[in-house]
């Protein structure tokens, strides 16, 4: 008898989760939205790369560190495309952030930002200008990891 109402016990048991499951899957997607990753694929021209590495190494960490350090960004990344053939980009720059900012949020960044950096729109411009001589954007996507629903 013990081992009868053992098993029926169990059944009981694993038929409630079995019914719950089902119930899960047909309610909700079995994923969640996670954080936002920006991946720019920069094309550099022949003998740029020491001089476009050392532009990140400087400027543009300084400026994904500012922006990690306000919550803007998650984090940051540059990889290296070991490989790439002719059409590939050579490097991609990835910034991870939670979630995108609404227009107010964005017009205060630009403020604490532009505050922070001390330099004018227009000597922005011109300096982004010039790296357009040893490096090329190819592309920009917005991407969103996807987390399994547990």
């Amino acid at each position: 008898m013990n081992k009868h109402f053992l098993r029926g016990a169990l059944f009981c048991v694993f038929s409630l989760i079995a019914i719950q499951v089902v119930h899960a899957d047909n309610h909700e997607p079995p994923f969640i939205g996670g954080n936002y990753w920006e991946v720019t694929g920069i094309k550099l021209a022949d003998g740029a790369g020491l001089k476009y590495a050392k532009w990140l190494a400087s400027e543009w960490r300084k400026n994904s560190d500012f922006a990690v350090k306000q919550g803007w960004l998650v984090s940051y990344s540059i990889i290296n495309n070991v490989h790439a053939r002719a059409d590939e980009p050579d490097l991609y720059l990835i910034r991870v952030f939670e979630n995108m900012a609404s227009v107010a949020e964005n017009e205060e960044r630009r403020k604490t930002y532009m505050e922070w950096v001390k330099k004018s729109m227009e000597k922005m411009q011109e300096e982004s200008g010039n790296r357009a001589e040893y490096r090329t954007v190819m592309s920009t996507s917005l991407l969103q990891e996807m987390k399994f629903r547990d």
